[in-house]
């Protein structure tokens, strides 16, 4: 089992006023592909309670896939993908544009999403949008592929997989 952490955020789920479903959506789908929920929090819109959040995942939990949910919207509350900038070392914009690119094939609108990704430490941060659906799409499209990275990351391996068409 891998170990992952799901951060939900949202205002009026932190203040109890919203059941958390793109939360419990991602949990059962990561558990359902091997992935082990180590830590799962709701904490409100706001950039350093996101950061503190992050930080202490990485840093202290040293969880490998750290998955956020909500704040990727152009709300003058959606403020995920700054947080995050703010804590990545390095940014994996891949992820984001493939996550992109495959929603479009869903609906155009998804070229609204704002969601990033990124390296900090040892964990692998990535931006899901904050619907159940949306969520779910995305980390179906990504999931697949990221075993290969957390294995880079986490020492396991230090070979990159090759296309079957050199480039």
């Amino acid at each position: 089992m891998k170990k992952t952490a799901i951060l939900t955020i949202s205002d009026k789920g932190s203040e109890g006023q919203r059941i958390d479903e793109t939360g419990q959506v991602l949990r059962e789908y990561l558990e359902k592909n091997k992935y082990i929920v180590h830590y799962y929090k709701i904490i409100p819109d706001e950039v350093e309670d996101i950061k503190k959040e992050l930080i202490y995942m990485c840093d202290e939990l040293n969880i490998p896939l750290v998955i956020t949910n909500g704040g990727t919207g152009f709300s003058k509350r959606d403020v995920t993908p700054e947080a995050t900038l703010q804590v990545i070392e390095k940014y994996i914009p891949g992820i984001g544009e493939f996550m992109r690119m495959k929603s479009m094939e869903i609906t155009p609108r998804a070229m609204l999403s704002r969601g990033i990704a990124g390296i900090r430490k040892n964990s692998l941060i990535i931006n899901l949008p904050g619907s159940p659906r949306g969520a779910k799409e995305n980390i179906e499209f990504i999931l697949p592929s990221l075993d290969h990275g957390l294995k880079i990351l986490s020492g396991e391996t230090s070979e990159c997989a090759r296309s079957e068409v050199d480039l």
